[in-house]
């Protein structure tokens, strides 16, 4: 990621969650031995020695030396970096430097098209064989084979395996001829158009039309304002392939062109494939200069006020923007960690006051960001509950007036460059480990923006330079930015509802005006040194080991009944991460209590642990990558964590707690309610909600415990019954099963784990979850009902049934699920050209009974949604009666394959398997045996699978069409 990206990143991370999660880590890089485990005790980061000359400000930063960064003669630039992780893997980008704001009038939407017609005909793949050939070799429609086109830009997007010479060839094959090779075939275009279409209808909605009213305001003047990506409708249903071709011709031309190629490879190779196949394009005989558009400045403040049916949350943002600035040198790499310091501590406040009882506003952030190419914004954003907008705006803006008259404190600083430090100290432990896709995205910036990548290196060495000189006066002078009016925006939206007020332009004035009058005294900024666990618990001993070789795993069991699993990887060296299980969950509470206890975990979370409330405790962690978050689910409970090597006694403190010590604090539970009724009050109005609730309802024949929580039940959850259901679920560790994978040493976490963990409560209770009664409907159920002004229908096909729970019988449905996923996108996508996607999904329960569940869903034009289910049965039926292509179970083979190569190295993949196979009791050993089950893979293992799980007879069928009109009533969906 990029300089600025990382520093706001690394200030932001411990801010973005209710309660504290696992902290987040920079992205990973090369695979090396694993290197000794930190000692136990935990200690603030330190900033590396500074250089001992005195920094120039004024020196340009550099590009990362690991980079080799050039340009071919006709003017395309190139950036090639070599980078092991994942292992034989390669991030391929082509970067084009136009998008959406380089269209003509009647080429509005038509620089995304181009992007899709890319994927649809070129020099050297005719239609679909693009596609169809690199998902033979493993590569995924989406994940591995993408683009994506902005105001500014349009980026086309590969991974690539690198262990086979030939596919990595016709990689750069494929990259030129999305650089200059687009066909536009008549035919193809007028597919593609029905897929664009459908693109557009998806992105449709409450969200989107509430910014169709905003954005000309918030881009006042601009060219942007008029630019919208996907376009307008009416050009995408008419254009000639002609104006297509025109946009290519006028800017896919070499000097706004760049290759970027981050991977597992010979780079020696990869440039002399990137002369061949790129220095072929001829120079422009007249180079073009890239216009660019200014956003406008304008006095005062201009207000923008917008309501809608379908909104789901009531919200305020002032942007105060300017131009963007100066970003290539030591000046302004400081000066963007001076600005995210005051950000991260103003973020602190605002979470802070969340807290209370009585909170102002369900949420709120403040941050410098960037929305279009020539902008930047200073921003205060509020979502607020119905009839909230003007308290929650007042709230924020006497935080913001604050902190302008008292600014930050001494003690608030310190913990923000605490916070960034520590992000950056893991990011710089990660620098042989950093995924290839992250640098990727770094060369990107750096060619279009001339953002600078200097690498982590030189990053973390400059803020050795420079952390410690940062003073408070300077970081509160910040502020400041926060007061301009000139070239300020204020946004409101809300639901359109009955009983819903929305403050007007004088209204709003108003809640400024009183705000700069108001006293407003100093924050004070409390603080605890007292410590997480008061003293350590006695040892208890381990009472069983048992190792297994093959998958470099041992398993503990202490005395008390808990086990322990311990994997230590080199796939990371600054992440270890933590999961913990046990069976019952909300199965064992009553009916009359259900609902507290479904919300327990998340609701007796945020009251914070021990003697630390939940600010009290992001205050007492500043500095460390670690937390952990309890769950109760259906059938079990548990928790899941995260930290860095360094910080592994504070992870386990915090799993003490969790067991011991949650804190039942009734001021920060009713503002969490408080907080959680504003979320759910307008819930049903967004019709993707309605519908699932639907088909959740339906596909369990309207069991009390599958409906949704909504504001009004929402009063049934109460603090005794879910902090006592709590308790009961975390009293006994006896039942609980522990797993630790990633940079961990076994000697250091032992004593950790005989303490903290050996020292939980043991009850020896022998339980299990329960059946509550759920059940399926059988035969043929439909149900049909009309929510929505959006012009689109949506509909989801689910199959499901009693299940043989074997490994055999679970491989054939996953695979019967991914043949599924392309044949119906090849036809009702690429053929029929009717939907922008189709989701395919699938899986399998053994608790409380062995049942299956295939589900086929997608979104389309109204009118076309009767056909489009028709041919979605029709593939199905062929698929129960012939399987599918053989071509397509060759592409789902190699897409298990070289996902599971990558799986393999990744500590999350490892902890979900352990999980699942001592949950269930299934041998570990099955981890490295995958392939196995590939070697089973063919036609009629599908199609026999197909003929078991896709019956016509017994499905569930849930379609939504838009309200008729607006005089006529809409069936609500969710009820009988």
């Amino acid at each position: 990621m990029n300089v600025e990206s990382r520093v706001a990143i690394a200030l932001w991370v411990s801010l973005l969650a209710l309660p504290r999660p696992a902290a987040s880590q920079a992205a990973p890089a090369k695979p090396a031995a694993a290197a000794p485990a930190a000692p136990a005790t935990s200690t603030k980061p330190t900033a590396p020695a500074a250089p001992a000359k005195a920094v120039d400000l004024a020196a340009a930063l550099p590009l990362d030396p690991k980079v080799q960064h050039g340009e071919l003669p006709n003017g395309i630039d190139y950036y090639i970096r070599v980078n092991q992780e994942p292992k034989n893997r390669a991030e391929l980008r082509l970067v084009i430097n136009a998008g959406s704001i380089l269209e003509a009038e009647d080429q509005r939407g038509l620089a995304h098209f181009v992007e899709h017609m890319a994927f649809n005909g070129t020099q050297h793949f005719a239609a679909q064989e693009m596609v169809d050939y690199l998902q033979s070799t493993g590569m995924r429609f989406g994940a591995d084979i993408n683009a994506f086109t902005s105001f500014d830009e349009t980026v086309y997007m590969l991974t690539v395996p690198t262990d086979v010479d030939s596919v990595v060839d016709k990689a750069f094959l494929v990259l030129a001829d999305w650089a200059r090779g687009s066909t536009f075939d008549p035919a193809e275009v007028d597919k593609e158009r029905g897929v664009v279409i459908e693109e557009w209808r998806l992105g449709r909605g409450a969200s989107q039309r509430l910014n169709d009213k905003h954005l000309p305001v918030l881009l006042h003047g601009s060219r942007y304002a008029e630019r919208l990506p996907i376009g307008k409708k009416e050009v995408l249903e008419t254009f000639a392939p002609e104006a297509a071709a025109r946009f290519v011709a006028d800017w896919y031309r070499p000097e706004l062109m760049a290759v970027v190629a981050v991977g597992d490879f010979d780079p020696a190779r990869i440039e002399a494939l990137l002369r061949q196949h790129f220095q072929r394009f001829a120079a422009s005989p007249e180079p073009v200069d890239r216009p660019l558009y200014p956003v406008p400045e304008h006095a005062g403040t201009l207000f923008s006020i917008a309501t809608d049916v379908e909104a789901t949350t009531s919200g305020v943002s002032v942007a105060i923007k300017s131009v963007r600035r100066e970003r290539g040198n030591v000046e302004a790499y400081r000066r963007t960690i001076v600005e995210n310091l005051f950000s991260s501590a103003l973020n602190m406040r605002l979470f802070e006051l969340a807290q209370k009882a009585d909170p102002p506003y369900i949420r709120a952030g403040a941050g410098r960001g960037s929305f279009v190419r020539p902008l930047e914004t200073w921003s205060l954003s509020v979502t607020s509950a119905n009839n909230g907008i003007e308290r929650g705006l007042d709230a924020v803006l006497a935080e913001a007036v604050r902190v302008q008259r008292h600014g930050v404190t001494a003690g608030e600083l310190e913990r923000a460059k605490e916070r960034l430090l520590s992000a950056m100290e893991s990011a710089y432990n990660e620098r042989e480990k950093t995924d290839s896709a992250a640098h990727a995205s770094e060369y990107i910036d750096h060619f279009l923006e001339h953002v600078p990548a200097p690498g982590i290196t030189y990053e973390f060495e400059m803020i050795g330079a420079l952390l410690r000189g940062i003073q408070l006066d300077e970081v509160n002078a910040v502020a400041r930015n926060l007061a301009v009016e000139d070239n300020r925006v204020v946004r409101v939206s809300a639901p359109e509802k009955e009983g819903v007020g929305v403050p007007d332009e004088a209204a709003l004035r108003q809640i400024f005006a009183a705000v700069a009058s108001r006293d407003i005294e100093p924050y004070v900024d409390t603080t605890s040194d007292a410590p997480l666990v008061a003293s350590t618990p006695p040892a208890a001993r381990i009472t069983a080991r048992q190792r297994f070789e093959r998958l470099g795993l041992e398993l503990w069991t202490l005395a008390n009944g808990a086990r322990v699993y311990v994997k230590r990887t080199d796939f990371k060296d600054d992440e270890i991460i933590m999961r913990a299980w046990s069976p019952g969950g909300t199965s064992l509470a009553s009916d009359a209590n259900y609902l507290s206890a479904s919300q327990a975990a998340g609701f007796i979370s945020s009251c914070g642990l021990g003697e630390f409330s939940l600010p009290d405790l992001e205050k007492k962690l500043s500095g460390k990558q670690v937390g952990v978050r309890p769950f109760v689910a259906p059938l079990s409970e548990g928790l899941s964590g995260q930290a860095r090597p360094q910080d592994l006694e504070t992870l386990l403190q915090l799993v003490y707690l969790n067991f011991l010590q949650p804190r039942r604090d009734a001021d920060a539970f009713q503002g969490q309610i408080a907080r959680f009724r504003g979320v759910l009050e307008n819930r049903a109005a967004d019709p993707g909600n309605a519908f699932g609730d639907t088909l959740r309802l339906v596909a369990t024949k309207y069991h009390k415990r599958s409906y949704p929580l909504t504001a009004a039940t929402l009063s049934q959850v109460e603090l005794d019954p879910a902090f006592a259901f709590y308790k009961d679920r975390f009293a006994d560790a006896s039942d609980f099963t522990f797993a630790f994978v990633g940079n961990v040493d076994p000697a250091v976490l032992e004593p950790l784990v005989c303490s903290y963990i050996g020292g939980l409560p043991s009850l020896k209770r022998k339980e299990t979850w329960r059946d509550i009664g759920v059940e399926r409907p059988t035969g043929v159920v439909q149900r049909q009902f009309r929510r929505g002004v959006d012009p689109k229908a949506r509909t989801a096909i689910l199959f499901m049934g009693a299940f043989d729970w074997k490994r055999e019988e679970r491989y054939a449905l996953n695979a019967l699920t991914e043949a599924l996923q392309i044949r119906l996108r090849e036809v009702l996508r690429e053929d029929l050209g009717g939907v922008y996607g189709v989701q395919v999904g699938g899986g399998s329960q053994r608790d409380p009974k062995p049942e299956y569940r295939v589900q086929v869903g997608f979104q389309c034009d109204p009118e076309r949604l009767e056909e489009l289910t028709k041919q979605a049965l029709e593939v199905i039926a062929a698929f129960r009666d012939k399987g599918p292509d053989a071509d397509d179970v060759t592409k789902v083979a190699e897409i298990q394959r070289k996902n599971y190569e990558v799986s393999l190295r990744e500590n999350r993949y490892w902890l979900s398997e352990i999980e699942f196979r001592d949950s269930f009791g299934l041998d570990l050993d099955e981890i490295l045996e995958y392939e196995k089950l590939y070697a089973l893979l063919d036609v009629d293992l599908v199609r026999r699978a197909a003929k078991k799980y896709l019956r016509p007879d017994h499905y569930v069928q849930v379609s939504m069409q838009p309200e008729a009109t607006a005089s006529t009533p809409a069936e609500g969906g969710g009820g009988k």
